[in-house]
């Protein structure tokens, strides 16, 4: 039997999670099987085990994986961007990036099927929400403080609506396949924040 090298190991880990996002993204957590990704990357079932011993470890890695993504795209835009208005812009501009790809945002699919998930895929999604929320929020307090955005209520309460209509916005622009629907719903959930 061939030696397998770390590298190789990596490499064929990284294709399994990426085929794995996409067929979750597109069909629901519970709308794709091992049989699937393995199937489409020309490996063995038994290869899949090996780097994710079952499907609610391989859910887990997903999330983490997504989630450390998303922060790495929310630490670029603070670092390019310093005005609160056109930071919420480019977090709504995240979502539509992921919409225009024909795939829902990872952890919006998944809170869908919260339910059904394993205990440890339920804790990550709310980690990745509870994340997102404390960088709108601190976005939002800067805003408040340089009188550039304007809301009722506290940041974080703020924060929670914005992800709230945007994920919202998401799933009913998807069964249209309508990106400006999207858009939209984005800009007029944005434009409430104006002063």
């Amino acid at each position: 039997m061939p030696a397998t090298h770390p590298r190789q190991q990596v490499d064929t880990r990284q294709r399994i999670l990426d085929v794995a996002e996409r067929l979750v993204q597109s069909r629901g957590f519970k709308g794709f099987s091992y049989a699937d990704v393995a199937a489409e990357l020309g490996i063995t079932k038994a290869s899949l085990h090996y780097h994710f011993p079952g499907k609610a470890e391989l859910g887990e890695a997903l999330i983490v994986r997504y989630g450390a993504r998303f922060m790495d795209a929310l630490e670029e835009l603070d670092g390019r961007v310093s005005d609160p208005r056109a930071k919420l812009e480019g977090y709504a501009g995240l979502y539509a990036g992921v919409l225009r790809g024909k795939r829902m945002c990872l952890c919006g699919i998944l809170a869908a099927e919260y339910e059904t998930l394993p205990p440890p895929m339920r804790a990550a999604v709310v980690r990745f929400f509870d994340e997102n929320e404390v960088w709108l929020a601190r976005v939002l307090a800067q805003g408040r403080s340089d009188a550039t955005l304007s809301f009722d209520g506290s940041p974080s309460e703020a924060a929670q609506a914005i992800i709230s209509g945007l994920e919202g916005a998401m799933l009913v622009a998807r069964p249209y396949d309508d990106l400006a629907r999207f858009q939209s719903a984005a800009a007029r959930l944005l434009s409430g924040l104006s002063t």
